[in-house]
C-alpha cells in the first residue's frame, strides 16, 4: 500500500513538473455534433474552462467531417504561436485536421497562454455557426 501511495505522489509530481501548471492535468471532452434535420451544429459543451496543461479531447459524434479552428483575430503573437504549436497535424494556420468518420478524436494540450477567451469553430460547419469558446484560467 505504501508503495502505491508513493508511486501516485511521484506521478503527480512528475505531471506537475512536466506541465509546469502546478495542478493535475484534466481532460475536457468536447463532442462535435450535427443533425441537419433538426438544425443542430454544435460543440458540446460549447464553453470550456481549462488551465494550461489540460487536455481538450474533441470527438466527432455525428455529421462528420468536423475540425477545430481557433479565431486569429485579437490573438497576441505569442498566443498565436503557442496555439499553433499545440495543434498537431495542422491543416493550416490555427486549424486542426478534418475529423472523419464519426468517433474520430483530436487532442490539444492547452499551451501556456495568457488567461482569457479563445474562440474556435468548425470550418465545414462555420456557416451554421458551429462555434465554441476556450476560457483559459490560471
Amino acid at each position: 500500500m505504501r508503495i502505491s501511495v508513493l508511486t501516485t505522489m511521484a506521478a503527480l509530481l512528475m505531471l506537475t513538473v512536466l506541465t509546469g501548471t502546478g495542478h493535475a492535468q484534466r481532460v475536457h471532452e468536447i463532442t462535435l455534433e450535427t443533425n441537419a434535420n433538426q438544425d443542430v451544429y454544435r460543440f458540446s459543451p460549447a464553453n470550456v474552462r481549462a488551465r494550461p496543461g489540460d487536455v481538450l479531447l474533441f470527438r466527432t459524434v455525428s455529421g462528420s467531417p468536423h475540425n477545430i479552428v481557433f479565431e486569429a483575430a485579437g490573438l497576441s503573437a505569442p498566443g498565436h504561436e503557442a496555439l499553433n504549436g499545440a495543434m498537431s497535424r495542422r491543416s493550416g494556420d490555427l486549424s486542426g485536421p478534418l475529423l472523419s468518420p464519426n468517433g474520430a478524436e483530436y487532442r490539444i494540450v492547452v499551451p501556456a497562454i495568457a488567461p482569457g477567451r479563445y474562440q474556435f469553430f468548425c470550418l465545414p460547419h462555420r456557416a451554421y455557426d458551429e462555434r465554441g469558446v476556450l476560457q483559459v484560467t490560471k
